[in-house]
């Protein structure tokens, strides 16, 4: 869901100073029955039927969401408050606990791993320390990987409740550990939990949400994430007075394992995954439930236009995802996650502590608690603007701010300038670059990757792309550190922007808009390209 980012997941948000020796480490977390009837009469949302052509060249994916709006808006009762998303709605939301849990444990070793390191007898050695955190990479590096195939075999519902094992077990372990071999155990199995989730909540999400808010509803992976952050930050100022506090926080970790595990037993299976296993009845109580009982045979034929019934295209092979259109969505994929991660939204969060001490805000709880209100404030902002402004646009949008935001915190550290006119633009910059990072290049990544993959191979594609991700984050948090003390700040940052602008030309060139388009639409549309 980071990004880790954002990720920032996403996506994905970030874990900074996961590779950090502590002698470096100025600052603790720095981002980085559900089947329920409604008694009123809501509207219906209209999934699409498959037509016999697609639209013609002059019509852009605007002008099919614009209709798509029109038609919802006039479903609803003449522009009033529509009720479209209320079905989806308790399932996605929890769905996106997993991306609590994701942000929870993003935060959790970062503060107190001192005590940690103090009462498990590695205290000093900032190899071990900084292995304690960063071995949850490796774990999530597999688990992205095994993901598609779990849910393509088991679906998604039996996935979630699956991967809460790892999960419960991880953070128990670690919160009862008495050696480091016991710490390392919890933490690469929380590693290998949150891997799964990563991949497997967009997937979910945008397989159950109806069209015009597939958008935002994705978008709570980002908002879920920022709430586990927020959470394990305040719960971890106790850390500060109390050595053992650190246990009862991963105790702690464990709740949301076992609320994920019980609401995914209330909680719907995709239809589109139900239809892909032959399941045609549960398929139709669904979409029923969802959409309405008038899409119903809409929505089947729309299914069964990109995918088998008979539950062939459960097993796909990973090679597949090597051939057009597959590999051209992971290519897209893959890029996006490392542009992501190379813009640098790691460094800057970890210089962000450094930035406000500078302006004199030496607690660093209040300065991380700053990250975090930014980086909600852009998640609210991204769940608005989705669905209505497009990915694409938002992905363009937030990679330029995020270079101007690089641009101005490099001229203020490179040219003379009055000290607090050079601060005060250092920590403009900051929080630009945070908020802008947040609104797009975080939640829409993970957004946009599912709704490009095709049936078959979305499981697989969302796994190669967020292996990427946790690869590139590794990389990141590795050599961030050597390079600032090589070259300075000034350069690194610029560097960051210079990243983001060729993400943002990217985006222009590569990303197909999917607002308002089914993804049978999308998946047709690209097949057609290939």
């Amino acid at each position: 869901m980071w990004p880790v980012s954002a990720a920032i997941v996403s996506a994905p948000v970030s874990i900074p100073n996961l590779y950090l020796p502590k002698a470096k480490r100025t600052q603790k977390l720095h981002y980085g029955a559900l089947k329920c009837s409604f008694g009123h009469s809501r509207p219906r949302l209209r999934v699409s039927a498959l037509k016999d052509q697609l639209p013609d060249s002059a019509t852009t994916p605007e002008d099919e969401g614009r209709k798509l709006s029109s038609s919802d808006n006039k479903r609803g009762g003449g522009g009033g408050f529509d009720y479209g998303w209320l079905p989806a709605f308790p399932h996605v939301l929890v769905a996106s606990m997993s991306n609590f849990i994701f942000g929870y444990h993003i935060g959790v070793m970062n503060g107190p791993i001192v005590s940690v390191a103090r009462e498990l007898g590695f205290d000093g050695n900032s190899f071990l320390e900084g292995l304690v955190v960063s071995i949850f990479i490796a774990g999530a590096f597999i688990g992205s990987l095994s993901a598609g195939p779990l849910a393509d075999k088991l679906g998604c519902r039996l996935t979630f409740q699956i991967d809460t094992i790892p999960l419960i077990l991880g953070a128990i372990t670690s919160a009862k550990a008495h050696s480091l071999n016991d710490i390392l155990g919890g933490r690469f199995l929380v590693g290998l939990g949150i891997g799964v989730n990563t991949v497997l909540v967009p997937i979910y999400i945008s397989e159950v949400a109806p069209t015009r808010y597939r958008g935002a509803l994705g978008s709570l992976c980002q908002i879920g994430t920022c709430v586990g952050i927020i959470a394990s930050l305040f719960l971890g100022i106790s850390s500060e007075n109390d050595p053992h506090w650190w246990r009862t926080m991963l105790y702690i970790a464990s709740v949301p394992g076992f609320v994920v595990a019980l609401g995914m037993q209330f909680a719907i299976e995709s239809p589109r995954w139900l239809c892909k296993a032959g399941r045609m009845d549960e398929a139709k109580t669904v979409i029923r439930e969802l959409w309405g009982a008038s899409e119903v045979e809409n929505a089947i034929e729309e299914f069964q236009s990109v995918s088998m019934s008979d539950g062939s295209d459960l097993d796909s092979r990973w090679s597949e995802i090597l051939e057009e259109p597959h590999s051209r969505v992971a290519f897209i994929g893959g890029t996006l996650f490392t542009l992501q991660q190379f813009a640098g939204i790691n460094g800057v969060l970890y210089f962000s502590s450094l930035t406000f001490q500078d302006v004199g805000i030496q607690s660093s709880a209040l300065a991380s608690l700053f990250v975090g209100l930014t980086n909600f404030a852009g998640a609210l902002c991204a769940l608005y603007l989705v669905d209505r402004e497009g990915r694409q646009k938002l992905l363009i949008g937030s990679y330029l701010g995020m270079a101007i935001s690089m641009f101005l915190v490099a001229f203020a550290v490179v040219f003379p300038l009055d000290e607090l006119l050079s601060n005060n633009l250092s920590i403009l910059g900051t929080i630009m670059y945070i908020f802008s990072f947040a609104i797009g290049a975080g939640p829409v990544t993970g957004i946009i990757i599912p709704e490009l993959s095709s049936t078959r191979t979305r499981g697989k594609i969302m796994g190669v792309s967020f292996s990427t991700h946790w690869a590139c984050n590794f990389v990141v948090g590795l050599f961030f550190l050597e390079l600032v003390e090589k070259f300075g700040v000034a350069p690194v940052y610029a560097s960051f922007g210079a990243v983001s602008l060729v993400a943002a030309a990217f985006a222009y060139y590569f990303i197909v808009e999917t607002k308002g388009r089914s993804l049978e639409e999308i998946e047709r549309s690209l097949s057609l390209k290939a």
